[in-house]
């Protein structure tokens, strides 16, 4: 599970999908990329301080968890209807890895939060998409595999999705993060084999 979260919404939805990850049997490395922001945009805002000080302790993701992994989970707050630029940074660093043939053939999901309901949302999911496309991975979006479940979650069939303007992610949000966990962990578990053979 790689993120970034500069208030807690998305980190809170990280640590759900790494949850039903490892329920499901799944070794999983949360990690964080890092803060580029300048420090006076971070003091702006005392949530975002404090937020980076809370998870501090969490490791920043390195292109050595890409090769590592047999699946991804990529979180983001939306800007502008797109990646937040720290995510984008490190996923721009991944060219190296992407034209080894490291990332191909790997199942992937994306979540995000936007302060809107329709602030940006599924933009911002298709546009992270974008780049799954290009290594070759396999998305692997929410859908309506449990119709119930996504419903309650607020129905984005593109990726789990918080409007931060109703609070932290909600007990259905969380709830759909852990069975979207769940799932990706079965899916790569499934096609690890076939990418080896």
């Amino acid at each position: 599970m790689i993120y970034y979260s500069s208030t807690g919404n998305v980190h809170a939805t990280a640590e759900a999908i790494a949850e039903g990850a490892a329920d499901a049997g799944a070794k999983v490395r949360l990690r964080r990329v890092a803060e580029h922001a300048p420090d006076k945009a971070v003091e702006s805002n005392p949530e975002w301080r404090d937020h980076l000080a809370a998870t501090a302790h969490i490791e920043t993701a390195t292109l050595d968890d890409l090769t590592w992994a047999d699946g991804y989970a990529f979180g983001t707050p939306t800007r502008f209807g797109n990646v937040s630029s720290q995510l984008k940074q490190f996923i721009d660093s991944a060219g190296g890895v992407w034209e080894a043939g490291e990332l191909a053939n790997k199942p992937v999901t994306g979540f995000t939060s936007s302060y809107e309901l329709h602030g940006g949302q599924e933009s911002t999911l298709l546009s992270l998409y974008n780049v799954m496309h290009h290594w070759g991975a396999l998305i692997v979006p929410t859908g309506y595999v449990d119709y119930d479940i996504m419903h309650e979650a607020g129905g984005n069939p593109y990726g789990l999705a918080n409007p931060s303007s109703q609070g932290a992610p909600s007990k259905a949000l969380l709830k759909a993060a852990r069975f979207q966990g769940g799932r990706l962990a079965r899916i790569a578990e499934l096609v690890a084999p076939l990418r080896a053979g």
